[in-house]
Formats: C-alpha cells, sequence, structure tokens
C-alpha cells in the first residue's frame, strides 16, 4: 500500500505545480479539473501521512518490547503497540475507501427536485414536509439553498418545488435520496382517524456546468410569461417567468422565483442542462447496476426508498434495512446517520466489486 501512497502523493505535487502555471490559469476548463483533483488528492495524501507516523512508530514500539530490558519501558511500548495498531487498521480502511474511484459528479452543486405523488393534497402536504427537512439539513450543513420553480398544493405544501443546492459535495452528499418517499399517518382532513399512505418523489440532480454539455441556442425555445405565487408587485404584472424547452429531446426547464428575466433565464438553463446531463449520467448507472446484486443509487425513481410512519415515530430506509424511531427529529433535518449509513454500504459495494 506503502508505494500506491508513494506514486499518489507524487502525483499530488505535480498537480499542485500544474495548477500554479499560467498555461492552466488560462483555460478555466482545465483550472477547475485541476482544482478538484488537487482536493481530492490532499485528503489522501494527508490520510497517508499519518498512516506512515504509526507504521514508523508500531515498528519503534516493536523495537522496544523486543529489545528494551527496563520492564517499565517494556510495558509502556506494548500499551502503545496495542494503541497503535488499532489506530493503524482504522487508517488502512479509511485509504481503502479514499482509494475507490471517485465519483466526478460528486464535487458538483446539486439540483433538487420534490414532486407530490399519489396520495392528494397529503401528497403535497408531505412533500412540503420534505421540502423543510432538506432545507433544515442544508442549513446544518452549510449548503446554500435557492428556490428555481414551485407549484403549491391546494391545501398547502407543494405539488412540486424545484430547489439549487450550493456548496462543498452538495451532489455527492444529497444524492442518495432520489426515489419514492413514502408517509404513513392520519391526514389533517382525516375526521374518522384512519392510516393514510401518500408519496413523494425527490429527484436529485449533479448541477451540470457549461462544459458538461454543450446546448445550442438555435435548440432553445423561450417562452416568457407572467410568474404566480409570492413575489410582490410583479407577480402577475410583468413577464418575468421563464420556460425553455430542449427541441431535440423535449426537456422542459422554467423559473419563476426572481424578478429579474435574465435570472430566471440563467437559473432554468441551469436546470434544463442539469436534466440533460442526467440522461447520460443514468445511462452509466444502469451499466453499473447490472455489475451488481444490490445498489444502494441506482437513478430508479420509481423505486420506493424510504417510508415515514408517524404512529411508530418510525423512519425506515428499504435499501440498506435500517429503521430509526426519531421520526420528529428526522423530518426536522436530523437525516446525516442515515446519509452516513447509505455511503457506508455504497462504499462496501464498491469495495466489494473491487475484490471481486
Amino acid at each position: 500500500m506503502l508505494e500506491q501512497l508513494d506514486a499518489i502523493k507524487q502525483r499530488f505535487f505535480d498537480v499542485e505545480l500544474a495548477i500554479s502555471s499560467p498555461d492552466a490559469v488560462s483555460d478555466r476548463k482545465r483550472f477547475a479539473q485541476l482544482n478538484r483533483e488537487y482536493k481530492d488528492l490532499k485528503a489522501l495524501v494527508d490520510k497517508a501521512d499519518e498512516y506512515r507516523t504509526v507504521v514508523s512508530n508500531l515498528e519503534h514500539a516493536r523495537q522496544v518490547v523486543q529489545n528494551e530490558k527496563d520492564e517499565e519501558f517494556r510495558e509502556m511500548a506494548r500499551l502503545e503497540l496495542d494503541d497503535l495498531s488499532a489506530r493503524s487498521t482504522v487508517l488502512e480502511e479509511e485509504i481503502r475507501q479514499l482509494l475507490l474511484p471517485a465519483d466526478p459528479e460528486d464535487t458538483k452543486d446539486a439540483i433538487l427536485e420534490i414532486r407530490a405523488g399519489t396520495g392528494g393534497d397529503e401528497a403535497s402536504l408531505f412533500a412540503g414536509d420534505l421540502y423543510r427537512m432538506y432545507t433544515r439539513y442544508c442549513e446544518r450543513r452549510g449548503l446554500r439553498v435557492e428556490t428555481v420553480d414551485f407549484t403549491e398544493g391546494t391545501a398547502g405544501g407543494f405539488k412540486e418545488v424545484i430547489l439549487n443546492i450550493h456548496g462543498d459535495s452538495a451532489y455527492g452528499i444529497l444524492k442518495y435520496e432520489s426515489g419514492v418517499h413514502r408517509v404513513q399517518r392520519v391526514p389533517a382532513t382525516e375526521t374518522q382517524g384512519r392510516i393514510h399512505t401518500s408519496a413523494a418523489t425527490v429527484v436529485v440532480l449533479p448541477e451540470a456546468d457549461e462544459f458538461d454539455v454543450d446546448i445550442k441556442a438555435n435548440d432553445i425555445r423561450k417562452d416568457l410569461f407572467c410568474s404566480s405565487g409570492p413575489g410582490g408587485q410583479s407577480v402577475n404584472t410583468t413577464y418575468s417567468a421563464v420556460r425553455l424547452t430542449h427541441l431535440p429531446t423535449g426537456i422542459v426547464a422554467q423559473c419563476q422565483d426572481e424578478k429579474s428575466q435574465i435570472k430566471n433565464y440563467e437559473k432554468a438553463l441551469s436546470v434544463l442542462r442539469s436534466r440533460i446531463y442526467e440522461m447520460e449520467l443514468n445511462k452509466r448507472l444502469e451499466e453499473r447496476a447490472k455489475k451488481r446484486k444490490t445498489m444502494v443509487s441506482t437513478g430508479d425513481r420509481s423505486a420506493k426508498i424510504r417510508t415515514y410512519n408517524y404512529p411508530q415515530s418510525r423512519v425506515t430506509d428499504h435499501r440498506i434495512g435500517m429503521t430509526v424511531y426519531n421520526l420528529q427529529a428526522f423530518v426536522d433535518g436530523d437525516i446525516q446517520d442515515m446519509i452516513d449509513a447509505l455511503q457506508v454500504a455504497e462504499n462496501a459495494e464498491r469495495m466489494k466489486e473491487g475484490r471481486g
């Protein structure tokens, strides 16, 4: 492993040098790629340096245990040997996970789309609950949330809401949330106390930049319309809302959240670009899924991934069989443990695949 880590450290130095070269600075795409690689390599190099120190201290402790005549010193070395051995095992596992090929999309910002599914008004209310859950979680993680577009439900919540999530590895953090989320509870409109099952669909896309997808201006139809919902004096009076249609694929994106037509156009274009990019991404995910017996993240929007059961205060993720009994805290944004468990399960799958 140390030889492999030495080669990675040399690559780290090469990238560090390349970033400061005039050629890289003048090429925006290459500069962005080098910066991403530098960040990924630095995490691994720092962990490798710690591992080397532990290995060196382990060897020294073994020498003391074997050669030192003072029994007190030998006992101290034995205790240190136990601690260092345990730390060495932990570091080896962490390094193996860091050595897994990185998903290049993980470092990107994310587009989060929530849509009410089966269940009528109750589904819209549940979509609103998911919206609050994710926005509160993002606040805790220091991720910035921008609303792109929304359609409110007739009894509250949302029929649809689309968000831009900005921040370090936003897509890598949230990508496991894609799928059908199911809720079991007594709706506020239910007079006989019966439990209903409703659903909402969550889609998380990596935000594609202009280098990822080349869209020709002639392939986009731009329609303007009056915005609706909250927004002050400009609502229903100015044609600031923008709808973009990609003619070759029929993919549509719109934005009405900003008062400025230009800002709405930029946001809608970002969503359009990301949805086109997703088509290619899903092809890769499907190919990857065929090679595995199980897969945490397949990109299948129709897969029921999680159930929120209010009577039992239970949240169950069906992909990894994990259940927690803190539903209220969970829907208040305390979802990090679930995301961590999903990431661990995914890494275990990838490591198994690598060994196979």
